[in-house]
């Protein structure tokens, strides 16, 4: 029985080139501890290293190596030299090992605006990316009209279901908890100067005006827009939607217009239930509260509400709806097929959902009352 012997590693200096080092031995696992005390021993200066005398040579040797040339601000494949046998392990290492070093967070003022020049243009990207996707969908949506075989019934109304009906019970309470308080802090005020009775007008203006469209927009856009970015990206990430193009189908067919049709129909009509919730809210601290009977609260309400502030209202419903199911259906698809870009798409989406419509809810605010409606 003969017993396998393994040399250490060795470095020794070339003696016609002092700045030429030798490496022979073994360079592997098991002499990790005696590579690094070797390395620390080679002399400065070295700008050329023969490893074609190594005996073995695994990943632990050649990252030892690597980092040995960073730190003396060698090229490691111009200066290292090693035998043929052994430059396909130190090629598939180098692919997979990043040995650059990370680079440093900078500070200041021109870092601080370079990340805010950054954040613009990503920003301006994202813009134009789901302008893209409007027109593209709207081409395609009206294309219908031409081909109604293309129109999916069955999943629409599906959508409908999930998006409108199974979020009835919880806008209806959050308008309506709402309405009640809009109702309680405005009489804290009005009850001072012997007009508690606006309230009828203050609660009926916000709901129908504001808070109606605004507070199902935002559910919705945390609900629903991140339900279809899931979805959507799922299908990615296991590669359906590659599947679906290859059938000769068009994923916007299949799966964004029927989102965006079920969102367009559900988001107005559950909009006016969370009106008639709140208002629901409002009477009902009028009536237990500020001693303002239910017949007086609407009879109030019939003769100061106008049909405008409904109209105005209800008009910002279909925008928010098609804002909502665009933004999370383009992020759905933007997934790179990995479960961190599927989470982090639809945070992406609920972010960019809420903050788009509370923007455009307020510049239909200034909007409207500049033009007097």
């Amino acid at each position: 029985m003969t017993l396998s012997t393994t040399h250490a590693p060795e470095l020794t200096a070339d003696g016609s080139t002092p700045s030429r080092l030798r490496l022979s031995g073994c360079w592997t696992l098991e002499h990790a501890v005696a590579i690094g005390e070797t390395l620390k021993q080679a002399p400065e200066g070295t700008t050329e290293v023969d490893a074609s005398g190594v005996e073995r040579l695994d990943s632990v040797g050649v990252l030892q190596l690597m980092r040995y040339a960073r730190r003396h601000d060698l090229d490691f494949d111009a200066a290292f030299n090693f035998h043929e046998s052994h430059r396909a392990l130190v090629s598939a290492i180098e692919d997979v090992a990043d040995e650059r070093p990370k680079k440093k967070r900078e500070y200041g003022f021109e870092a601080a605006l370079a990340r805010l020049g950054y954040a613009v243009t990503d920003n301006w990207k994202e813009v134009l990316a789901l302008v893209a996707f409007f027109g593209e969908t709207l081409v395609k949506m009206l294309r219908l009209f031409k081909s109604p075989g293309r129109f999916r019934p069955t999943a629409t109304v599906h959508h409908m279901e999930q998006v409108g009906l199974d979020a009835v019970p919880l806008i209806a309470l959050l308008c309506y908890l709402v309405g009640a308080v809009v109702a309680f802090l405005g009489s804290t005020i009005l009850k001072d100067f012997g007009a508690t009775i606006f309230v009828v007008e203050l609660v009926s203006i916000a709901f129908l005006r504001e808070f109606g469209v605004l507070l199902t927009a935002i559910v919705l856009a945390g609900r629903t827009a991140s339900a279809f970015t899931a979805q959507i990206g799922a299908m990615v990430s296991r590669e359906e939607v590659d599947a679906i193009r290859t059938l000769g189908m068009d994923p916007i067919d299949l799966l964004v217009i029927p989102r965006v049709l079920a969102l367009l129909v559900m988001l107005p009509l559950l909009t006016f239930v969370a009106m008639i919730a709140g208002l629901l809210g409002g009477l009902t601290v009028g009536a237990y509260g500020l001693d303002i009977p239910p017949q007086q609260y609407l009879a109030r309400m019939h003769e100061t509400m106008q049909l405008r502030h409904f109209l105005v209202g209800m008009s910002k419903a279909p925008i928010f709806a098609l804002l909502i199911s665009l933004i999370g259906c383009l992020e759905g698809l933007q997934v790179q097929g990995t479960a961190q870009s599927v989470g982090e798409r639809t945070t992406s989406s609920v972010v960019q959902s809420i903050s788009l419509v509370i923007v455009l809810d307020a510049f239909f605010a200034i909007w409207f009352m500049e033009m007097g409606w």
